[in-house]
């Protein structure tokens, strides 16, 4: 293959079988208008399904980013805005292409959130710091986004 100054070439391409990703999200960093922990979920699913690779993929959102996880009448009471949450169709996405999306229990019980403040298919744990340990034993890589 021929490569141009105007290609990008590959040095080291990876494409693997069975991965187990766990994320860290503990506030929104932005690429654009899209936060980059949404942008690399979506990245990760893609390479997954291009890969027909065995897949475990979970988000962890919490601290700073748990409003994420609200519908949008508790994200506008918890925003005080009346925009609804920006960020539900991109969540639902997720759940859909199979991440498994998560609210740490203490940053909701922090802000007073109710497992009926929250959008469809998101599960709360114990806390955040307690299910990445857990993951982490359990074999997940952990992804802590950085702004």
């Amino acid at each position: 293959m021929i490569h141009s100054e105007n290609s990008l070439h590959i040095d080291i391409p990876v494409q693997l079988t069975d991965l187990r990703v766990a994320f860290s999200i503990a506030k929104l960093a932005f690429e654009g208008d899209l936060p980059a922990s949404i942008f690399h979920l979506q990245l990760i699913t893609d390479n997954i399904a291009n890969w027909k690779a065995k897949g475990q993929v979970i988000a962890v959102f919490h601290s700073l980013a748990g409003h994420v996880t609200l519908h949008d009448k508790a994200y506008n009471t918890d925003r005080k805005i009346m925009t609804g949450n920006p960020y539900k169709q991109l969540l639902a996405e997720l759940i859909k292409s199979g991440v498994q999306v998560e609210l740490c229990g203490a940053t909701a019980a922090a802000n007073n959130w109710v497992n009926a403040d929250l959008l469809p298919g998101i599960k709360v744990n114990t806390n955040a710091m307690a299910r990445m340990s857990q993951l982490v034993q359990e074999g997940f890589v952990q992804i802590t986004e950085w702004d």
